[in-house]
C-alpha cells in the first residue's frame, strides 16, 4: 500500500488479530498516559497529547483513527480512562471538544507519517505543534456551542480573539512545545535505531 509507518517498519503487515490487539494496546497506552499529570506552570499537564501524537505517528492514520475510537469508546462505556478518571461524564463537559479533535489529531498525525513528514526531529515537532494548536478548535468551539444551546451565560461565550487565546490556548503552549519535541525525539529515534538494525 505504500504506507511507511514505525509499525509497517517493525511488524510488517498485520492481520485483524494483530490490528485488534494494536488498538487495545494503544488506547490502553493513551488512557494510562492520560492519568499521568506533570506540575508545570502554568497549568499542569498530562501526556494524553504525546500518547495521542506517538500513536499516530506510529500507527499510521486508519489504526490510529479505530485506537482512538476504541478509546473514546472505552470511555463512552463508563471506564475511567480519560484525564484524572472520567469516563462518559466527560463528553457533557466543556472539554468534550478536545476529545473529539483528539480523533483528528491521531488521523492526521498518522497520515503525516504516512506521507513522510514525520520522520525528521524539526519536521516532526512542527507536525506536533500544529496538531496541537488544532485541537483547540473544537476544544474551544465546544464550549461555546453548549453554553449557547443550553443558554447559559458562561461569561466567554462572544469574547474577543485575546480572550480566547489567554483563557483557553496560552496556558497550555508551553507543555504542548515539551510535548511536541518529546514526541518528535521519540518517532526519530526509533527510526534511527530501525535503520542501525537494517
Amino acid at each position: 500500500m505504500g504506507r511507511d509507518t514505525l509499525l509497517t517498519a517493525t511488524i510488517g503487515q498485520q492481520g485483524i488479530l494483530k490490528k485488534v490487539a494494536l488498538v487495545l494496546g494503544g488506547s490502553l497506552f493513551i488512557a494510562l498516559a492520560a492519568q499521568i499529570s506533570v506540575p508545570m506552570w502554568p497549568v499542569p499537564v498530562t501526556l494524553q497529547t504525546l500518547a495521542i501524537l506517538l500513536v499516530g505517528f506510529g500507527f499510521g492514520s486508519r489504526l490510529a483513527l479505530a485506537t482512538m475510537i476504541a478509546y473514546l469508546g472505552q470511555g463512552a462505556m463508563g471506564l475511567p480512562v480519560f484525564a484524572n478518571g472520567l469516563n462518559a461524564v466527560a463528553f457533557a463537559g466543556p472539554t468534550a471538544g478536545f476529545l473529539l479533535g483528539f480523533v483528528a489529531m491521531a488521523w492526521a498525525a498518522g497520515l503525516a507519517a504516512e506521507r513522510g513528514l514525520a520522520k525528521g526531529v524539526v519536521s516532526t515537532a512542527l507536525v506536533a505543534l500544529v496538531l496541537s494548536a488544532a485541537i483547540y478548535v473544537p476544544g474551544v468551539v465546544w464550549p461555546m456551542a453548549l453554553a449557547a444551546g443550553l443558554g447559559l451565560d458562561a461569561g466567554w461565550v462572544g469574547q474577543d480573539v485575546a480572550f480566547y487565546w489567554g483563557a483557553f490556548v496560552a496556558p497550555f503552549l508551553l507543555g504542548d512545545v515539551i510535548k511536541a519535541v518529546i514526541a518528535a525525539l521519540i518517532v526519530t529515534g526509533a527510526w534511527t535505531a530501525l535503520a542501525k538494525r537494517a
